[in-house]
């Protein structure tokens, strides 16, 4: 009687472990983590790029993009100090070369992927009579927005353009600086400023009926973007996937779309 009583209770504890066993086999099977990588962008990027990392993502499920924008110099700056970024995007060459002479970016994965213009743009209210660059040097014209030119590469781009037209001198002190292209935009839409440097896609972006542009602005340096791997990165195969999907056709379609002029499709 007791042999049997063992036998009935080691059957049981084999029933319950048996459906325990099957139980687990018919859950569903947890989705791995997918990877994040963090891309860096000039801010002027920031309206294609955020359409740019929905798309990736729809196409590329295991990888999630974290983005950062803000003005090129100060991203070259974080690269520089050690922060995990994957994938660097300037608005400019010069944040590049400078991260490519120290080594920081991958040298063979670095490409152009799109161009842009610089525009003057004024108040949509403005009772000022600018309609060119020098009309700048007009006494009642008080504020001048550009970016910082030592972080921001518009900031850079206005100076060239103020200087090479004979202004800089004279207008140096009316200008309010700005920490990218984004602010910029923001203090002549608020009328804080007269007239303001923006890209024609910053233009495009703002808020109807604050901004008109005025002309555009001939630089002698095009304005130009390249992106390129981040050497420290830990993720480079995802990191490369990302970028060509932005030098592909559908992220030269997408940028298009934004105002930018695509420099190549693979």
């Amino acid at each position: 009687m007791e042999n049997n009583k063992k036998l009935i209770y080691a059957a049981t504890l084999l029933g319950i472990l048996l459906l325990a066993l099957a139980a687990v086999e018919m859950l569903p099977a947890s989705k791995p983590e997918p990877d994040v990588i963090t891309v860096s962008a000039a801010a002027s990027l920031t309206e294609a790029f955020t359409d740019i990392a929905s798309h990736f993502e729809e196409e590329n499920p295991g990888t999630d993009v974290n983005l950062n924008f803000a003005g090129s110099g100060s991203l070259r700056m974080q690269i520089e100090g050690g922060a995990p970024i994957d994938v660097f995007a300037s608005a400019d060459q010069s944040q590049m070369d400078i991260l490519g002479n120290e080594t920081f970016i991958e040298k063979s994965s670095r490409e152009d992927f799109a161009q842009n213009s610089l525009v003057l743009i004024v108040p949509e209210n403005s009772t000022l009579n600018i309609t060119g660059l020098q009309d700048l040097a007009d006494p009642q014209i008080d504020k001048i927005s550009i970016g910082n030119p030592d972080t921001a590469p518009v900031g850079k781009y206005s100076l060239l353009a103020l200087t090479e037209a004979g202004l800089w001198d004279q207008l140096e002190n009316r200008t309010i600086r700005a920490e990218d292209v984004k602010q910029v935009l923001v203090y002549v839409e608020r009328g804080e400023a007269d007239a303001g440097f923006v890209y024609m896609t910053d233009a495009k972006t703002a808020e109807p009926g604050t901004i008109k542009i005025v002309t555009n602005v001939p630089v002698s340096t095009p304005v130009s973007y390249p992106i390129a791997v981040v050497s420290s990165s830990e993720h480079k195969e995802e990191a490369q996937e990302f970028l060509d999907f932005v030098t592909g056709e559908e992220g030269q379609d997408i940028l298009e779309k934004y105002g930018f002029k695509g420099v190549s499709k693979k």
